[in-house]
């Protein structure tokens, strides 16, 4: 291994990745580059970030012409992409109205502080908000404490009060965890939660917490960082229940790479915030809001929502097909390109195997691996993913 890559070798960034001996250099569609010169086939795009897959040739001029143009102003002025890219936003969710910020952190962070304003705009003092085990959504003491998992959060009490966890899919549990209490304001998940193990919210589950949301006069807010910018198949995952949300997080894909962040409001919560209740500094800058636009304007022109359906189908059934009988697989799930293949054991070292044999994926939850390419990977790519990758599985659930 190169000594420049050895961590021990660069003391002067802070030890908080555990990072694989790899060092990227350049892109090109589903495929990368080391420092070596050794190619990768990119299952992971960045952690369902690079939409576009690398150097898109629609995608890179633009940003070129955008940095030859403006990078960044503050929101003391208007900004013209901001005003496209929330109309298309708008337009694609059937919701009205759009924040800016800059990752998903933030976006989940702006969509707790609606919560608690739309509780205290009713008269509630202390506004508690359902999530979910296994949920995760950010690394700041807010979201950290919405989060549902116990090893992330350890050593950064007192955690955020006025969260009340519950089990994904169990309708009957939230009801009985909320039952008699004035002071819940919203239910807040994930339409399939990603770092908790590609765990997808049923149809039915979905369809009935938005009716009781109505009923109780609760946001119903879907955090769709990871899951959403048509990584399924359609735009968001909720709507594959049909549903609209009060409340919608995004981030991840929105960009192709460039950092963006985004809420999205309905008319419940679009009018909570007033000027001086929320802002950022880098959020909606120029940069930002052209790859916004650009990659949803590509998006179209390219049709890759129907491709991520497509190809993940393939994909998925590949993996079904060849794993489900195993004793050691525990299940394949997922929708369009986002997929989980959970495993009876541990398998992070499945990372650095599938790294030595060309393909870059990761795992999550410790015992699920996870595939969410970049949006424009080809049938035969897939092949190539699950020709890779199956051996692999196998191998290791012998030893």
């Amino acid at each position: 291994m190169n000594a420049a890559l050895n961590p021990v070798a660069s003391p002067h960034v802070m030890n908080t990745y555990g990072r694989l001996p790899i060092a990227l250099t350049h892109g090109q569609g589903c495929r990368v580059w080391d420092v070596n010169g050794k190619s990768y086939l990119d299952a992971l795009a960045g952690i369902a970030v690079n939409t576009l897959g690398h150097a898109h040739p629609k995608l890179v001029p633009a940003l070129q012409d955008q940095v030859a143009k403006m990078i960044h102003c503050c929101n003391y002025y208007h900004i013209p992409d901001q005003e496209r890219l929330a109309q298309m936003l708008v337009e694609r969710s059937g919701l009205t109205n759009v924040f800016f910020c800059s990752t998903g952190l933030e976006a989940n962070e702006a969509a707790l502080k609606l919560a608690r304003k739309f509780g205290h705009d009713k008269g509630i003092e202390r506004p508690e908000i359902v999530v979910y085990e296994k949920a995760f959504h950010g690394r700041s003491i807010a979201t950290l404490s919405a989060t549902g998992n116990p090893k992330i959060q350890a050593g950064f009490g007192p955690l955020v009060e006025g969260f009340i966890r519950v089990p994904v899919n169990d309708l009957a549990a939230l009801k009985k965890a909320t039952a008699g209490n004035p002071n819940v304001v919203a239910v807040f998940f994930e339409a399939i939660q990603g770092e908790g193990g590609v765990n997808p919210m049923t149809v039915d589950y979905m369809q009935g917490l938005r009716a009781l949301c109505d009923a109780n006069d609760w946001l119903m807010m879907i955090d769709e960082v990871q899951c959403g910018m048509g990584r399924t198949g359609k735009w968001f995952a909720h709507q594959w229940a049909g549903i609209l949300p009060d409340v919608m997080p995004l981030a991840k894909g929105l960009g192709s790479g460039v950092p963006v962040g985004a809420v999205v409001a309905g008319p419940k919560a679009a009018n909570i915030f007033a000027p001086g209740n929320h802002g950022t500094t880098f959020g909606g800058n120029p940069l930002a809001m052209r790859a916004g636009v650009e990659t949803i304007r590509i998006m179209e022109e390219d049709d890759l929502l129907a491709n991520a359906e497509r190809v993940g189908t393939r994909l998925k059934t590949r993996f079904a097909t060849a794993l489900m009988e195993h004793p050691g697989v525990r299940d394949v799930r997922g929708h369009g390109l986002m997929l989980g293949i959970e495993l009876a054991k541990p398998c992070g070292a499945l990372t650095q195997r599938a790294a030595d044999a060309g393909l870059l994926i990761s795992v999550t939850a410790d015992s699920v691996i996870r595939i969410v390419p970049p949006l424009i990977m080809t049938e035969a790519e897939a092949d190539q993913v699950a020709d890779i990758l199956l051996p692999l599985i196998t191998t290791f659930l012998a030893e």
